[in-house]
Parts: C-alpha cells; structure tokens; sequence
C-alpha cells in the first residue's frame, strides 16, 4: 500500500538530463523529497545500478549521507528512500523516481508524484520519454517537463 493520501490526481514530472548525468540530478531531488516528508522508491533497470546508486548516495555530501537503503537490505519498510529494480512499494512511498528506463508502474495512480529522469542525450532515452508521456497523458495524469537552463536550473517547459 502506498502512502497516497487522498483521491488527487498522479503527477509526473519529466527531468530532461543534459550534461548532467542521474548521479549529479538525483542526489537534490531526493533531499527535498526527504525534506517534504515524502518517502520515496527509486526504481532503476538493473541491479549493478542500484548498487552504484547505493555507494554513491552514501558519500555524494561532504557535511553527511542521504538516509537510503535498497530493496536486497533487511527492512526495506523503514527506509525513507528504496534504490530498486522492483515494481513493488514496499516503504509505503507517494513519490516514485523512474531512471534508466525503468518503466510506469502498474499502480502509477497510487502515487502522488513520479519522477522520469532521462538522459536528453540518449535517442533510446530519449524515445522511452515519449512513449511514458503518451501513456501518462493517455492515462488523464498531470504531466509537467523540465529542462535545464543554459545555468543549470530546472525550468518547466510545459
């Protein structure tokens, strides 16, 4: 079960990477999640991911570490953000972060928000965003799109 509160709709927002790789985006969405209260899963495509995501959560902050864990740990249920290549929630969470072509979940709609990270650089990435923004829009979702500035901040495109 997840932590969705109430009867709103999904949102997805759509993070256009460019020169900035998941490891660079991902560390600051995940502390303002952390911030909100959000509890979160991070689902990836391949467990050699998860582990590389895992070791650098750990050390990416000089003043201390992003609290994490990964679905392959004990009490995945206590972490306030779960590295993964399951569809599952098992940490309860309303955000879902989807990475490397990791794919919408089945029960996109229990989430409050989900977050696609892709690499604007990458055709194949690329053409799975667009797919995931066919089906979101399909599904009557709330879509957003970001894209970098020429100073690297995030600006919604649409």
């Amino acid at each position: 079960m997840t932590a969705k509160a109430d009867a709103t709709m999904t949102e997805v927002l759509f993070y256009h990477l460019q020169r900035k790789r998941v490891e660079d985006t991902l560390p600051a969405l995940l502390e303002r999640s952390i911030e909100r209260g959000w509890r979160v899963v991070v689902q990836s495509s391949s467990e050699e991911r998860v582990e590389a995501l895992d070791a650098h959560l750990w050390t990416c902050r000089d003043d201390g570490f992003l609290p994490h864990g990964t679905h392959l740990q004990p009490d995945p249920d206590e972490q306030p953000v779960l590295l993964t290549v399951q569809p599952d929630n098992p940490n309860g969470a309303s955000v879902r972060f989807l990475i490397d072509g990791a794919a919408l979940p089945e029960d996109a709609a229990a989430y409050e928000r989900i977050v696609l990270l892709f690499d604007g650089e990458d055709e194949e990435a690329v053409a799975h965003a667009r797919l995931c923004w066919s089906e979101v829009k399909a599904k009557g979702f709330e879509t957003t799109y970001w894209q970098p500035d020429e100073r690297g901040r995030w600006v919604k495109k649409s």
